[in-house]
């Protein structure tokens, strides 16, 4: 399970300091904490609550579901998970800045419960500890996101540690021990209760520690054992929260027979397997969970636009499997080992989106939006331990834009192209171009002549 894990994350970020998140859970130094930092055993902790901004209010209305398939309308399919350096990270008046280049276009935020920057919410049993936890989370509602969290990772205790202690370094790599199932399913249940504004939970992370060294496969069943302890545990705090599972990654896996590939690789039908097996045998979902990146094996095969296509052909599959509303949990776009320019860096992202919106997916978080050091290619805004810290980037402006104009229930328009490397993606009001080419391309795009630069992502009125 670490050997599998371990080969995702080198592929899905090349830089070390992202490959640390996965390694050290970030200290929050900077946020509205929440009222109570402890609770013991049998004294449940006081909910967190919202300090009365947007951060909760219900979804615009808006057109007859087409993209985001199986969600609400208006719902904003596109945003982000926080990780070990983020909107938190820095004094107050650097935090600001960054808040308000999220809150200038509202979409998903999503936070795990510890490490990604939160600490451990249960270090002994029954006793908690949601400082940092409360700290994000009035970073998220200041900022206007709608909050997500993934019910990730353990207390030590829950996996095989000591209680009182912490080891991040190998904390990501394990899984609850069975005889702890129910206690991780509580925990769950003390997070849904300490923020009741929160309707959309994620059970676990890409199946850390759940891989049977023995059989050479993923142990679906330990994973189904709990994520079903822990559906009934918040859907007894509350039946409206939604919930959603399995979180499992939809990887590369070359020479072996899977049931969903093409040109641009093979998917690894553990995975496959583990997301029927779960299917077939969870008390109830609200969602289907899964992450990936467009790379394969060979790289970015037959090039980076068209590796793209591994999107949407797994999001048919698992149609097939489920009408469960699919979320894309993580999504990478980029090699390992990248020199690509901004304008090209953003060009894929875009066709990503484009392929993401017309498949149906109900949401899709970006990874990473921040880091440290002035080195951030690919960051949602500029990292806060740097001068004109918290400014939006361009890869946030993206997000932002195509939350503004294709959320769920949005109805998309054929629009005409006959050139070959431009991607289309059109509303009755807007409509978005991509030139895949690293040179400068003229097309003729829904009766108006465009020439488009270098790798150029044009938002165009109807």
């Amino acid at each position: 399970m670490a050997r599998e894990n371990r080969r995702h994350w080198r592929h899905a970020r090349r830089s070390l300091r992202t490959r640390l998140v996965m390694l050290f859970a970030g200290v929050t130094v900077a946020g509205a904490a929440g009222a109570l930092v402890l609770a013991m055993s049998g004294h449940p902790a006081v909910p967190w609550q919202p300090s009365g901004g947007q951060g909760d209010r219900p979804p615009e209305a808006a057109n007859p579901i087409v993209v985001g398939g199986g969600a609400p309308a208006g719902f904003p399919v596109w945003g982000f998970s926080h990780t070990r350096f983020s909107v938190d990270s820095g004094p107050p008046d650097v935090t600001a800045v960054a808040e308000k280049s999220l809150a200038r276009g509202r979409i998903i935020q999503n936070q795990h419960i510890m490490g990604f920057g939160t600490l451990n919410p249960e270090p002994s049993p029954g006793t908690y500890d949601w400082k940092s936890m409360d700290s994000r989370m009035a970073a998220i509602e200041r900022s206007d996101g709608l909050p997500v969290i993934t019910l990730c990772c353990a207390p030590d205790w829950m996996v095989g540690g000591e209680p009182g202690e912490t080891d991040w370094e190998n904390n990501f790599t394990r899984s609850p021990l069975r005889e702890h199932y129910r206690d991780f399913a509580n925990l769950a249940a003390a997070a849904a209760k300490r923020y009741p504004h929160v309707r959309h939970f994620i059970v676990w992370n890409e199946f850390k520690g759940f891989f049977n060294e023995g059989l050479k496969r993923w142990d679906y069943e330990g994973y189904t054992e709990m994520y079903n302890l822990v559906y009934d545990a918040l859907k007894k705090v509350d039946p409206e929260i939604q919930v959603g599972g399995p979180y499992v990654n939809v990887t590369d896996r070359p020479g072996w027979k899977s049931e969903v590939s093409g040109p641009w690789g093979s998917q690894d039908q553990r995975g496959l397997d583990a997301i029927r097996f779960w299917l077939k045998n969870k008390h109830g979902a609200d969602f289907l969970v899964v992450d990936g990146t467009s790379e394969s094996s060979k790289g970015m095969y037959p090039d980076e636009f068209s590796a793209l296509a591994k999107f949407s052909a797994v999001n048919a599959w698992l149609r097939e499997q489920s009408n469960l509303p699919v979320w894309w949990a993580e999504w990478y776009f980029e090699p390992a080992e990248s020199d690509w320019t901004t304008g090209r860096r953003l060009a894929v992202q875009a066709a990503a989106m484009i392929e993401f919106a017309k498949s149906g997916t109900a949401a899709a978080l970006y990874w990473s939006p921040q880091g440290e050091g002035p080195e951030c290619d690919g960051c949602l805004w500029t990292n806060l331990d740097q001068p004109k810290a918290g400014r939006p980037l361009p890869a946030l402006t993206m997000l932002q834009d195509f939350a503004r104009w294709f959320p769920a229930g949005t109805r998309l328009a054929g629009v005409p192209t006959a050139h070959p490397a431009i991607r289309v993606l059109a509303s009755s009001k807007k409509l978005v171009v991509v030139n895949t080419r690293g040179e400068e391309t003229r097309a003729s795009v829904d009766g108006k002549q465009l020439t488009l630069k270098s790798y150029e992502v044009r938002w165009v009125s109807r």
